[in-house]
């Protein structure tokens, strides 16, 4: 039988539901309590109306908000591009191979080695908050590879996206065409059972717009929903494709003309936003406070990966948010829980709402704020996922 659990003396708590606080879209409660019955959040409000319970946490008045949904991570993979990335922030060019660095280190790998590197991240992630995370695969690009990438993935998280289309493989990179029909055929059918998404890298040097449409209609066809890197590194058709196909979410968005703020604005594809990636490679920042204005709904996520954003840490990419996107910390926060819910198509998370799963993260500190207020400090002193205490 479930036991049911109140979390007392909260400062603040993040509900992500205005009808349940302060009518912003934070929905905070002052003086706050939440109430665990099993898996799942029972009740919110005012501390001193919190009904009985079998057990009690006093949170000492620190704040408590909605765990972090980690919409966008690549987290099944081998080896390391420290080389890589030192180079880069020295200024010195690096002819290595990037993508196929990792490719030819994932294929090496024995599934312990890749299952381990996969909960260890997981597990990091989960000590500074993150209760949800999507991962992808895209670091074998053969059959078993990717099809082995998403078996694992799918025992330790419920969002698993299909990469297949990360880059050419190198095995094929003077016929693209076969790598396409490869993708969307022999490929899809040996991942479509472990993968809930599938994902496009539409860039420049990976696909153009008749290849990604190709593929992500290809992957709808087998019950896959659309997902797309769109629009990283110049501008493309990546966000156009992304609403034409209602792509649940359009991740980088840094090269954007009113037209694509306009198609996302009217759209229900959000757009996720990935400040590691932008600190890790010195590229431009997206421009946040563009789509806010506009309307468009915002995700913000680690992008963890080895070769151009190696965090995941949710709050580190809050702070960056603030400071160099032009988000407000409220802004921030929404998007890291509630923004990174709309990103998966979940209600069940990145809330603190009855009937949501019970998961919470409790800071050293009496305001979310804090999170960009004091950057690079491990505020996060407590987790639950599924109404069990994790950290």
């Amino acid at each position: 039988m479930s036991s049911s659990t109140v979390i007392t003396n909260i400062a603040t708590l993040v509900t992500n539901d205005p009808s349940l606080g302060d009518s912003s879209p934070l929905g905070l409660v002052r003086d706050a309590a939440v109430v665990i019955d099993g898996d799942r959040v029972v009740w919110t409000g005012a501390s001193s109306k919190a009904p009985a319970t079998d057990n009690r946490v006093d949170a000492g008045g620190r704040a408590v908000l909605p765990g972090f949904v980690d919409s966008h991570s690549h987290l099944v993979f081998a080896g390391d591009r420290t080389e890589e990335f030192n180079a880069r922030m020295s200024g010195r060019g690096y002819t290595a191979g990037g993508i196929r660095t990792t490719v030819a280190a994932t294929r090496a790998a024995s599934d312990e080695e890749l299952e381990r590197t996969l909960t260890r991240y997981l597990a990091e992630a989960l000590r500074q908050g993150t209760t949800t995370m999507e991962t992808k695969s895209g670091y074998g690009l053969t059959v078993a590879d990717e099809a082995r990438a998403l078996r694992l993935a799918a025992a330790h998280t419920d969002e698993v996206t299909y990469l297949g289309a990360h880059i050419v493989a190198p095995d094929l990179a003077d016929d693209p065409a076969a790598y396409v029909a490869l993708v969307t055929g022999e490929m899809l059918d040996a991942c479509a059972p472990h993968a809930r998404w599938i994902d496009v890298f539409c860039e420049q040097g990976a696909f153009d717009g008749d290849q990604a449409r190709a593929i992500l209609t290809a992957g709808r066809a087998r019950g896959l929903h659309p997902r797309i890197h769109a629009n990283q590194l110049s501008h493309g058709p990546g966000v156009q494709l992304a609403v034409e196909l209602d792509a649940a979410s359009a991740d980088h968005c840094t090269h954007l003309t009113d037209a694509d703020v306009d198609a996302l604005a009217h759209s229900r594809t959000v757009a996720t936003l990935l400040p590691g990636a932008e600190f890790s490679t010195r590229a431009e920042w997206p421009d946040a406070r563009r789509l806010l204005d506009a309307g468009v709904t915002v995700a913000l996520s680690t992008d963890c990966n080895p070769g151009s954003s190696f965090t995941s840490s949710v709050p580190f990419c809050i702070a960056l948010a603030v400071r160099d996107m032009r988000m407000t910390p409220d802004e921030a926060v929404w998007s890291a829980t509630a923004g990174g819910a709309a990103a998966l198509r979940r209600t069940d998370v990145g809330r603190l709402t009855p009937g949501a799963y019970a998961d919470l993260t409790l800071l050293d500190a009496p305001s979310h704020v804090h999170l960009a207020y004091r950057p690079g400090v491990p505020l996060v002193s407590g987790v639950w996922r599924r109404g069990v205490r994790v950290v």
